[in-house]
């Protein structure tokens, strides 16, 4: 088994919690628009804003590789965006584990803010449909890892 680490270093560990997922099958375009979104939330809004994202409610602005995506008027400052409803289902999982590290440490949590919102590319698997003549196709499965540091503030 790999041993995972941070990618945030120097936080005060009196006054933080953090969480992970890793592995987590879900489109590594999608966690990185989420995490850019909701980082310097506080955690009760951006709890709310992925529920609202599941529901098909709001929307997540898309900001790179964005170019065939159609035009939204539901949008406010971006115009491309979407409900990537898998990925916000994994990433709100993250952030109710790292609300509960945070009760577990006795923070407020009536007063927590994303200050470290990460994703990285997974693992692949690789899976392959065959196909006629003996040749096969590649069919494979790109999963991400999200990081969520939260802080009390004051």
């Amino acid at each position: 088994m790999p041993s995972y680490g941070y990618s945030i270093i120097g936080i005060d560990p009196d006054r933080t919690a953090k969480a992970s997922g890793r592995n987590m099958r879900c489109s590594p375009k999608h966690c990185r628009e989420i995490c850019n979104e909701i980082r310097g939330m506080m955690l009760d809004k951006a709890m709310d804003l992925l529920n609202e994202v599941i529901e098909e409610k709001a929307w997540i602005p898309y900001r790179r590789h964005k170019k065939k995506r159609a035009h939204h008027s539901g949008m406010k400052k971006w115009h491309t965006g979407g409900h990537p409803v898998k990925a916000s289902s994994h990433i709100l999982k993250v952030l109710r584990n790292a609300e509960a590290n945070a009760d577990n440490k006795g923070l407020d949590i009536d007063r927590l803010k994303i200050i470290h919102a990460a994703s990285q590319k997974g693992r692949t698997y690789k899976k392959y449909i065959e196909r006629a003549f003996g040749r096969s196709t590649p069919y494979f499965e790109h999963t991400s890892h999200v990081e969520i540091v939260l802080e009390e503030v004051t």
